[in-house]
This record gives C-alpha cells, structure tokens and sequence, in this order.
C-alpha cells in the first residue's frame, strides 16, 4: 500500500476569502514504511499572508516572492499523489484548499479524492481517544513522538511528524527492538527519516524455561484454595484443573 502524508500552510483560513496555499509537505510510505521519498515546495500565492498567518508557520510575502505559483507546480504535484491513500490531520482543511486551487485552473478532476482516498487522523483520533485533546501536539505527546523541534508549523515538518505518529496509532509492537531510533537524512528533515530498528528474534529452543519448586506448588494450591473458600466454590483454575465441581 502507497500512502502519502500530507500537510499545507496557507495565507488564511478560508479559501472563499481568496486565501492560498504556500507550502505543501508530503512524506511516502509504503507498506508501513517510512520510504524517505519526499515532495515538499514552497508556493508564492500572489497575495498578501494574514499576519496571523505568519505568526503559525513563520512564512513572510517576501520570502515567497522569487517561488513558483501553484500553476507551476501542479503538475508535479499531482503526479507524486496520484493513486495513493493521502493521510491528513483535519482532512477538510488541506483538501478544501487543495480542491479551491485546482478549481482555479480548471482541472478536468478538481477534486482531490477523484485520484486519491483520504484518512482523516483527526477523526480516527477522536474515535480512539473521545473526550481528549487531538491535535497533533497531543498525539505526539501520548504516544511519545518526538516534537521538539515544532516551535513552528510547517509543512513538510508536520508532515514528517504526521507519518510517525500516525503509524504509532495504528500499528503495534511485533518484535523486540532494540534502540532504533530514526536518523536525519538531510538539514531539512526533523528526524523522522525512513529508518530499519535494529530487531531481535528469539528462538524458541534459545528460551531457559524455569519451573516452579514444590514449595512454590504447594502455595500455589493453597492460595486457589482460599479463593475457591471466599467466592463459595466458584475458583474458576481449580474447576479448570478439574479439582471442584
């Protein structure tokens, strides 16, 4: 399976006021596996950033005057997350900005999930965890994916926070692993890069089996005893072991 997560940065809140999308981050994974194949680009947007804007993710009008519009960039764009399953937190957010601009020049198919399946994150979070913060500060923070470098948001940052956290909400622990940790593959990443944990697997015939003592037994008994005594003949390991009826 070929998921892309995604993130974007925006000029606003609402793109029926006019607002644009100025940057895009999107990290691969395959088969639950982080690949290290990455889109990322900044976008100039041919507008004017809301100044609360700019306090979120740090980008100014004037760091985004020498980049490409989103007209030269689409192409590729598309071409990265063609076929895949797009994994977003607040799905309704990036695709509605991303639906808006491709509206804006015409596209035959200006609805994202015509080439694509979305998950919302927000909304499996909402249903793992109801009651309880969901963004992604809070998700990083309850399954101990390391954010520190987020004092800022930006796409391709959240993004690669994004994929780690949304793996650790839907996978579970199959080998013993020992000190992986994942590594930095350029200044840009935030060390979330696709990484191999170092495993190890245990053979069967390599486990020492201990056996209880006979004092251990006998006080094994005695205590089954005294809760089959306290419930009236209701110790369910002794009626398993056929001791009761």
């Amino acid at each position: 399976m070929r998921q892309i997560v995604l993130d974007t940065e925006t000029t606003g809140l609402e793109p029926r006021l006019g607002h644009r999308i100025i940057e895009i981050g999107c990290v691969e994974v395959i088969d639950r596996k982080v690949t290290g194949n990455r889109y990322h680009q900044y976008i100039n947007p041919e507008r004017e950033i809301d100044e609360g804007a700019v306090e979120v993710h740090g980008i100014t009008t004037a760091f985004l005057a020498d980049k490409p519009r989103f007209t030269d960039i689409v192409d590729d764009f598309l071409t990265f997350i063609r076929g895949a399953e797009l994994v977003i937190h607040n799905a309704p957010f990036d695709v509605g900005f991303i639906d808006h601009e491709l509206s804006q020049l015409n596209q035959q198919q200006h609805h994202i999930e015509n080439i694509c399946t979305v998950i919302d994150t927000l909304v499996l979070a909402r249903k793992m965890h109801p009651g309880q913060k969901n963004n992604l500060d809070a998700l990083c923070k309850r399954y101990d994916i390391d954010n520190s470098q987020r004092d800022l948001h930006g796409a391709l940052l959240d993004a690669e926070i994004l994929a780690d956290t949304y793996l650790a909400m839907t996978g579970g622990q199959t080998m013993l692993s020992l000190g992986g940790h994942s590594g930095h593959n350029d200044g840009i990443n935030s060390g979330l890069a696709a990484h191999e944990p170092r495993m190890m697997k245990i053979e069967p015939n390599q486990l020492k089996v201990i056996r209880a003592t006979g004092e251990e037994l006998a006080l094994h008994e005695a205590r089954l005893t005294a809760i089959n005594d306290a419930s009236g003949g209701k110790c369910v390991w002794l009626k398993e072991q056929g001791k009761v009826e």
